[in-house]
C-alpha cells in the first residue's frame, strides 16, 4: 500500500509535537471557550505555521475532537470484567478518571456544541460512538451470558444516564462526580433499573 502525501507528511510530526498542538488546543479551550479559539491562535501558542495544522486536522472542529479524544484517560472499549455490573462500575471508575478536566472542557464547549454542526459530527466521531460501542459489547456480552433479556427497557438509556449524572453533579451540586459517587450511582439506580442485584 503507497502512502498518501497526506499520510508522508503526517509522518513527521512526532507524538511528542502533536500532544503540543492539543496542549495549545486545550489551554485555548479553557481560557477563552470554543467560539473564541482559533487555528492561528493554536498556531501561536505552538510556535507553528497554521498551515502545518489544517495539513493534519483539516478544520478547528476535527481538531478540537482529536485534541480532546487524546485527553481522555482510559477507554471503555478495554473493560470487560466478566459481568455486567463488573462492566458498569469500571466504566464508572473510569468516567470518573477525567471527569473534572472532561467537564470543564465540556463546559468550554458551551452553545457551539448545539449549534455548530461540523463539531458535533467531530465529537460524535471521536468521542462519542466509540463510548456508545463499548456500552452496546458491554451489552451485548451481559445477554450472551443470560445477566438481562435482549430487549431490556432499560438497556437504551444507560450511556445517556451514566454520562448525564457526570456533567450535572458539578451544576447541581457543585462538585465533580468522582468514583465512588459513580460506582455508588451504578449500585443504586442503573443495576436496580436492569434487575440486577448489586
Amino acid at each position: 500500500m503507497t502512502s498518501t502525501p497526506t499520510s508522508a507528511r503526517r509522518s513527521k510530526i512526532s507524538p511528542e509535537r502533536v500532544q503540543e498542538f492539543y496542549d495549545a488546543v486545550l489551554d485555548q479551550l479553557r481560557e477563552h471557550g470554543y467560539e473564541a479559539l482559533t487555528m492561528e491562535g493554536v498556531a501561536a501558542r505552538a510556535c507553528c505555521g497554521k498551515s502545518t495544522l489544517y495539513r493534519q486536522w483539516k478544520s478547528k472542529p476535527q481538531l478540537v475532537a482529536a485534541a480532546l479524544r487524546a485527553n481522555r484517560q482510559g477507554t471503555l472499549a478495554a473493560v470487560d470484567t466478566g459481568t455486567l455490573a463488573g462492566d458498569l462500575r469500571e466504566a464508572a471508575r473510569i468516567a470518573a478518571g477525567t471527569s473534572g478536566r472532561d467537564t470543564r472542557l465540556t463546559q468550554a464547549l458551551g452553545h457551539a456544541v448545539l449549534s455548530d454542526e461540523e463539531l458535533q459530527a467531530a465529537l460524535r466521531e471521536a468521542l462519542v460512538e466509540p463510548e456508545l460501542a463499548a456500552f452496546d459489547a458491554m451489552v451485548a456480552r451481559a445477554v450472551a451470558r443470560g445477566e438481562i433479556g435482549p430487549d431490556h427497557p432499560a438497556v437504551e438509556f444507560l450511556p445517556a444516564q451514566l454520562m448525564g449524572v457526570l456533567r450535572i453533579r458539578p451544576v447541581l451540586e457543585g462538585r465533580y462526580a468522582d468514583a465512588d459517587y459513580l460506582v455508588r450511582f451504578v449500585d443504586a439506580a442503573l443495576l436496580p433499573s436492569l434487575g440486577i442485584t448489586p
